[in-house]
């Protein structure tokens, strides 16, 4: 008899994505001529940059011949992909790492989830609320989040980022083992200061927290003065891990392809107290359950730091970005109370009149046909709210910005 892992029973029935898509679809069959426009799910839509895609055809072809055919690569990544990473994201930065530090992957919703492999189920962890649901998930998955009580894990301290505290998260009110942090956060769209990061850093530095910090927006960061690395801070290495994703940054949603960042300074514990390397036990559980991210797909990773493919990539994050801002002043003409959207590509709407999240997306998906996400699905702290994306097309964006004023003024 095969026993389940049971602790997959106490996950709600469907992922929040999969709700609002089958209340899309149910308007659609009622609704057949009525004209969607999709803000809700952070799917990008132009095109993957020309010079990603030469280097992805070329790569191909390489594979059309034997003398260039590629077969099983390394599991951590093509040292090709890791040296522009460094080289790039980091070393122009300031920050300094070695390539063995560097893991490829197929995106970091999977390193997310999968990171809590190399970790003890008893660990405690804090997120801050509301939160990537990922976080969440992929923890009750691992038997670490207790069980849901009003809305809350019990095992699970939730850091409340609202407007009463300009979405700052204070530091957590107990101790705990793991602490997720997202910035540019999704999905609020906020971010923290240099000095707001680093009494994060001070906090695990002193308490032996680990900082899981997904940094899959950084791209969007308009403010110089703001972090694109948590490894902008002194001691970071010592107690943080970063997750990066090519999905936001250039348009690999459908390509996939990640990297995730385990500094060799950094350690765990065992019960018995002695200090164990995580990059150690990160590239050993890679090198046991991936067989690492495509040849193809890591060419064209790699053409993203060309100088023409920057200089493309940059064109669609400032197509993106203007989304965004066209997007806020609209929504603020109108009245709504409305944060993010100036170094992210999300926007957070505070829900008028008082409505509930699931409330306003209903009005908003059948009085002006327009799909958002609802707050309350990325945690207690995130009911009244609605979030809304600056990925669609621009006629699109202009045309619901039209609808919405039309609508609430």
């Amino acid at each position: 008899m095969a026993l389940i892992n049971e602790h997959f029973l106490k996950l709600q029935n469907n992922y929040l994505f999969s709700d609002i898509a089958k209340k899309v679809n149910s308007f659609k069959v009622t609704h057949p001529k009525d004209k969607i426009i999709r803000m809700g799910i952070g799917d990008v839509t132009l095109p993957v940059a020309p010079a990603v895609i030469e280097a992805m055809h070329k790569a191909v072809e390489e594979m059309a011949s034997k003398e260039t055919f590629h077969g099983y690569g390394p599991e951590q990544g093509y040292p090709f992909l890791i040296d522009a990473i460094i080289k790039n994201d980091y070393v122009s930065r300031g920050i300094y790492l070695e390539p063995g530090e560097v893991f490829i992957s197929d995106g970091a919703k999977s390193d997310c989830g999968n990171i809590g492999d190399i970790l003890r189920h008893d660990n405690s962890i804090g997120v801050t609320d509301p939160v990537y649901p990922v976080y969440i998930d992929s923890n009750v998955m691992s038997g670490r989040a207790g069980t849901i009580e009003d809305g809350k894990w019990s095992d699970v301290v939730y850091i409340p980022c609202t407007e009463a505290n300009n979405f700052v998260p204070d530091l957590p009110s107990r101790r705990v083992d793991i602490i997720y942090l997202c910035y540019p956060n999704n999905p609020t769209g906020t971010t923290l200061s240099k000095s707001e990061l680093k009494k994060w850093v001070n906090y695990a530095l002193a308490n032996d927290c680990l900082i899981m910090y997904d940094s899959a927006y950084e791209a969007y960061i308009q403010d110089p003065d703001i972090p694109h690395s948590i490894y902008e801070i002194k001691g970071a290495k010592k107690v943080a891990i970063e997750f990066r994703s090519f999905s936001k940054t250039a348009g690999f949603t459908g390509i996939r392809c990640g990297y995730t960042v385990v500094p060799k300074e950094l350690n765990g514990f065992t019960l018995a107290g002695e200090r164990v390397s995580l990059n150690k036990l990160w590239n050993r559980r890679q090198c046991t359950k991936f067989n690492g991210t495509s040849y193809i797909t890591q060419r064209g990773a790699e053409a993203v730091y060309s100088p023409e493919g920057k200089e493309q990539i940059q064109k669609t994050i400032d197509y993106y970005m203007t989304n965004a801002k066209i997007m806020h002043e609209s929504l603020t003409a109108c009245g709504l109370k409305v944060y993010g959207g100036v170094n992210a590509p999300y926007l957070w709407i505070k829900c008028p009149d008082g409505l509930s999240s699931w409330k306003f997306f209903d009005k908003l998906l059948y009085e002006v046909n327009i799909v958002g996400t609802p707050g309350v699905g990325f945690g207690p702290s995130g009911e009244g709210y609605l979030r809304l994306t600056a990925f669609g097309d621009r006629d699109d964006t202009l045309e619901a910005m039209a609808r919405l004023k039309k609508w609430l003024l």
